[in-house]
Formats: C-alpha cells, structure tokens, sequence
C-alpha cells in the first residue's frame, strides 16, 4: 500500500510529467496524506491557568504532522523501494513524538485541576489516500448539514498540473477533481422564515479587501504566542495590530481599516492563491512555499462584512473580544462534523458548495461565504477548544439551551478569478486554491474564518438596535453584494428579509483626532503614490507607486492616496506584502478630493457619511493643495476657479493695451524732438 499509493505524492514536475510515467510505479491516483486524530478538538475543559501551555503543546503537535508529511513527500524513492518504509521513518516516529507532547498536556493540565483520561489513545495516526474525506462522525456544527451533498459530479480528467499525485504548483493540491461546474448543481439554499419577536434588521461594517497587505502565518485564537501556528496565511483586515504575540490591550489600541473607527475587529481568512507558477516572497518560508502554500496571492474584489439578526427572537450584544472560529481547517481529515465551507459563484448563490471549488462561467466571480455561530453561551468569550462557547441555531433558528441569540456575521468574499482549465491541469488557465495545513491539501471543504469582537460600546450598542428594530444600517450598508447575473441563478440574499432604509441618527461617525495615513485622503495601498498617472490613482500602468517597486503589476488597487508618508515610529506597520513592500496599518477612509469644494473631502458614496459634518473628514488632505499629477484628481484642477484658457482670455487685451500705450510715449517724445 505504501509503494502504490504513498510514494508518488509530490514525485511530479512542473514541466507536467505525469508522476506515474516517471516512477514506473502503480500509484493510487489519490495521493496520500497523514491523518491524525485532533488533540484540540477533544479537550473541551482545560483550566484557565494551564491555558497557555496547553496552546503551546497543541500548536507543536501541529508542527510535528507538518514535518510528517514533508517527510513523506520527500521520501518518495524510498517508499517504492520499501514497503515498510512509511511506518519506521515516518508513522512510529511521529507516533512517539505525539505521545510525549500529549503526555505533558496531561501533566499541565493535572497541576490545575483533574487529568485528562484517554489523551494517550489520540498518539497514533495512519496513512490513507488522499482522494477519500475522512467520514463524517456526527451531524454538522452547520445545522447538520454535511458536506458534499447536492453538489454535482467533480472533473476527473487531470492531475493538477501534473504535480504527482497530489496535483498543484506545490505537491499538495488542487487537483481537477476538488472543482465542478457550478450549473450542475441544483439549488440547495433555504432559510427559515421570520416569525413573532425575529430580529429583522441588519448592519454592515466597511473594512477594505486587504489593499494594506497584511499577510501572516499565525493564529492568536488557536496558537496565541506561536509564530506560525496556523502554517498557512491568511488575510486580515480591520485591526491592524492582529500576530501571534497580539494581546487584548493591543487590538484594542490598533488602528483599524474600518470606515468606522469605532469597528476595531478583526476579521480574518486563509489567502486565495493561482496556481501559476508565481513564486511569491513567501516561497522559501514556513506557512508558505516550504509548507506547499505556493502561488499568487489573489487580493478580493470585494468583501463585504454583515450582521443579521435572529428569525425568531431578539439579538443581545457580543461580549467585547469574543472570539469565533468558523469552518474547521482540518476538516478534510478530520471529517465534516465542524466544517461549514460555502463557496458559489455571483448569480449562483442559490446553490452553495461545501468540498468542491466552483468552476463559474464567464462573466461571473467566485464567492466565498462564512456563516458564523449566532448563539452565545452568555458567559466565555472563548473556550478551549474555541468552539463550544458558542453554536449555530437549529434549522427553525433556535438557539440551545442556555444559549442566546447575537448578532451574526456573514462574511462574503468575491474573487475575480476565471474558471481553470481541467483538460490540461490548469496550464492554460490556473487552477486556485486556499491556503491549508499541508497534509490537508488544499480541499475547499477546509475553508474557514476567524473573527475577534472589538467594536467599542457605543457602536456595539446600535448595531443591536438597529438589528432589533428591522433596520439597514452600518458604514457598509452601500456595499450590498451586487449581482453580475450571467443569465443563471438567482439573486443572493433570499436569506435576510427586506430592510428599513436607515435612519440619519444612525450615521457612523469617525472622530477628528483619528489617526492619518499620510496619504493626502487616499486609501493607503501598496502603490498609487505621487508617480501615480491615471485617473483612477492605481499608480500608473506599470503597477509602480512612490517608492518605484513592482507591485505585481496591480498598482494597489485601493492605492488612491496622494503622497505617501512613512508611519509614525508608534505606529503598527503590516506584515511584508509577497512582493517586499510594507505599508502602514492604518487604512483610512476611502475619499474623493474634488477641486470645485476647495479642498474639502467627501465620500465616494456621496452625503455627510462621516458624520462630522462641516469638518475635516479623516485622511484628507489639508497642508497643500493636490498636484496635477495627484491621482486623488479625478479631473484637470481648476486655476482661480477658470481653465488655462479662460484665463489667457482675460489677461491678453491688457497686454494689448500695455503695448499701444508704450508706442504712443514712443511716437510723443519723437514729436517733441521734432
């Protein structure tokens, strides 16, 4: 078993040479992987004072599988040549190793309160095909619902990009079969109907697509004090301070890209990567390229960030820091009892896929949606296991006993990404995946999201009211998704009922003393800087902003700032974006500087939705006036209030008249000589 299915998990090329051709070996078309029972999930009780080191111990077990199967990959010839191999140099060892670690959580967690029974049985794991998910063990944290149900048959032909058997740019997956046509699938979406006290309502926060580049490989809720705990990068936005060593005192004191300040949250997702070959900067380093995360990072089109109510009875508030980790990144082995992936395709949302990446046709984007835990058990703001502090309603929309209902995030995450091309492994057009666990392989049904609560009171406060009382309120309730139908599917959001149009008091507001970006009142980006040419401040066809370096050729796409300025030395500076540049934390407000207002500042959107009234709104511009060249213009700037020509019109019959006056002193002094 171990020469026919194991060995050829990475032995395959870039050049696409089948792995199978190469090795002269029967191998399984599946691949392998290492399948380990999760530690984490079992211990649903550790004391507050043994939290610390158990976190530690956990995040090494998850250390240990990596190096596992980065063992087996790399072992392939061996493998082949023997068959007991995998089990003397890969699964015993590992085994011992995880008997130790599991051996001192027990001693941690015994100097506090009573031993865990049982821990020692979680030591062994095995090796099995990495075509088969693991079974499901139970019903779904998702109301039951279990993956893979509903969703159409996978493309078999291909390996993924001829990687071995394991497929992808790494080794590691994709392969052909984690994707279907998402016109195959058949509508599959419901939501129970609003009745007596439901909170109707919702609230949208505006936060950015992660133009800022904040990317790291850490995991402050699963792995807080452990660099790489998650070895996979995600994406951030909102709080700006979130790494592995980020206490609770320094996400309350981070800058945030939220339009509304009073939103500090962070909001936080596994990259999208193109399997094209793209070595970013993260190539050679853990959680990236050396962990099989390889390709280039794709930045959303849009994400969009809402909170909806209850449908049967009234929302109470979130407990500031509440922590919520939605979907499971282990589930492709662990099985799907936590998994909650939802991918789709604009004007396809109608029909929701749990473990295949969608193939949209033209036209239309990728969409990744994560439903969060709406039901709070009214006293921890984490757990253990981060997860039995809180729960998913029932189908009715019920919370558990001893549960009640809050505000539930829905995060929606679009991609315009094309849908790649099976036949050929994705050589003509890519194939794309998220970021995993390298012995997951990249399964879509891995997908998940975290979320950390740091709205302050006052905006926590109206978020509730405004749920409660059936309105549509929040900084982002303009970014409602927008549907590119492509002749199919429905529109989204059948889910949430119609809204109240929000009221004026409801305005979020931005305090004046907020900090600056430096970027003369333009979205701080990656590029877009003074040497930005066109309109629309992307930083010139090159992709190049101020600092002159390549930025994959997108130019930031939020970089609509004007000069940009260094942070101040107190100020949180992002993680290095792949392609080596930096940007500050802060991500402030998107505005339009218009020349007709006198320096003024508005938002795109139109109004006073800054809620400061007359002032100065946050990120403008104020010292100097835009150059020219600024691509905060959206237009030529106006001299004097007229154009170059209008006033050339005015000054050229003075200039007339100054030279006739000149020749008549000329033509008088030469009479009187005469």
């Amino acid at each position: 078993m171990a020469a026919n299915v194991y060995a050829s998990a990475t032995d395959g090329g870039w050049d696409g040479e089948d792995a199978r051709t190469r090795s002269g070996t029967g191998a399984a078309a599946g691949g392998a992987t290492i399948d380990c029972p999760d530690v984490g999930t079992k211990l649903t009780s550790v004391p507050e004072q043994a939290r610390t080191e158990v976190d530690k111990e956990l995040a090494l077990l998850d250390e240990q599988i990596a190096q596992a199967y980065q063992r087996l990959t790399a072992s392939a010839q061996q493998i082949q040549q023997d068959s007991g191999f995998a089990d003397s140099a890969i699964v015993n060892p590992l085994k011992d190793k995880r008997a130790a670690t599991l051996e001192r959580i027990a001693v941690a967690i015994d100097r506090v309160g009573d031993r865990p029974e049982g821990l020692d049985a979680l030591a062994a794991c095995t090796l099995r095909e990495s075509g088969n998910q693991a079974p499901a063990e139970g019903e779904g944290g998702n109301g039951g619902e279990q993956p893979g149900q509903d969703q159409g048959e996978g493309q078999q032909n291909g390996q993924g990009q001829g990687q071995g058997a394991n497929g992808g740019q790494a080794g590691n997956g994709p392969v052909a079969a984690d994707f279907v046509d998402i016109k195959n699938v058949q509508p599959n979406v419901s939501a129970p109907r609003p009745e007596g006290n439901a909170s109707r309502g919702s609230f949208a926060t505006s936060c950015g697509v992660n133009e800022n580049g904040l990317f790291n490989s850490d995991n402050v809720i699963v792995a807080p004090g452990v660099t790489n705990g998650a070895h996979h990068f995600h994406d951030y936005v909102g709080n700006q301070a979130n790494d592995a060593f980020a206490s609770d005192q320094d996400l309350a004191n981070a800058e945030t890209s939220c339009v509304d300040q009073g939103d500090k949250s962070s909001y936080y997702w596994p990259v999208l990567r193109l399997q094209n070959g793209t070595q970013e900067q993260d190539a050679q380093k853990p959680g990236g390229g050396i962990e099989g995360n390889a390709g280039e990072i794709v930045t959303p089109k849009q994400v969009t960030l809402n909170f909806v109510g209850n449908p049967r009875d009234k929302v109470t508030a979130m407990p500031r820091l509440l922590r919520i980790i939605t979907g499971d990144a282990k589930a492709f082995v662990n099985g799907p009892a936590n998994a909650n992936a939802s991918w789709s395709c604009t004007g396809f949302e109608d029909r929701q896929l749990k473990d295949k990446y969608p193939l949209c046709p033209q036209g239309s984007d990728v969409v990744r949606t994560f439903k969060f835990q709406s039901c709070w058990d009214g006293r921890n703001i984490d757990s253990a296991n981060h997860r039995t502090h809180v729960a998913f309603a029932d189908a009715a929309g019920a919370c558990p006993s001893g549960f009640r209902p809050i505000p539930q995030l829905v995060q929606r995450i679009v991609y315009d990404v094309d849908a790649p091309s099976l036949q050929d492994g994705g050589r003509t057009t890519p194939l794309f995946a998220v970021d995993s666990f390298p012995e997951q392989l990249h399964k879509p049904v891995t997908d998940h999201g975290d979320f950390i609560n740091v709205f302050d009171e006052n905006l926590m406060k109206k978020m509730v009211d405004c749920i409660n009382d059936g309105r549509t309120c929040g900084a982002g309730a303009g970014e409602e998704p927008g549907q590119e139908e492509p002749g199919q599917g429905e529109e989204p959001g059948q889910e949430e009922p119609s809204q109240t149009p929000e009221a004026p008091q409801e305005q979020p507001t931005r305090t004046p003393d907020a900090p600056q970006d430096g970027n003369n009142g333009g979205k701080p980006g990656d590029a877009g800087g003074d040497e930005g040419k066109d309109d629309e401040g992307k930083g010139g066809d090159d992709g190049k902003g101020d600092d002159g370096k390549d930025d994959g050729g997108k130019g930031g796409d939020a970089g609509k700032g004007g000069a940009s300025q260094p942070p101040a030395a107190d100020e949180p500076t992002a993680a290095p974006r792949p392609d080596g540049s930096k940007t500050p934390g802060t991500a402030a407000p998107e505005v339009l500087v218009t020349p007709s207002s006198g320096g003024g500042a508005e938002q795109q959107d139109g109004g006073d939705a800054d809620g400061l009234g007359d002032s100065q709104a946050v990120g403008t511009a104020t010292s100097a006036a835009p150059t020219p060249s600024s691509p905060s213009l959206t237009e030529p700037q106006a001299v004097g209030g007229g154009g170059l020509a209008d006033t050339g019109a005015q000054l050229w019959p003075a200039a007339a008249g100054a030279v006739l006056v000149a020749a008549g002193f000329v033509v008088l002094r030469r009479v009187r000589r005469g």
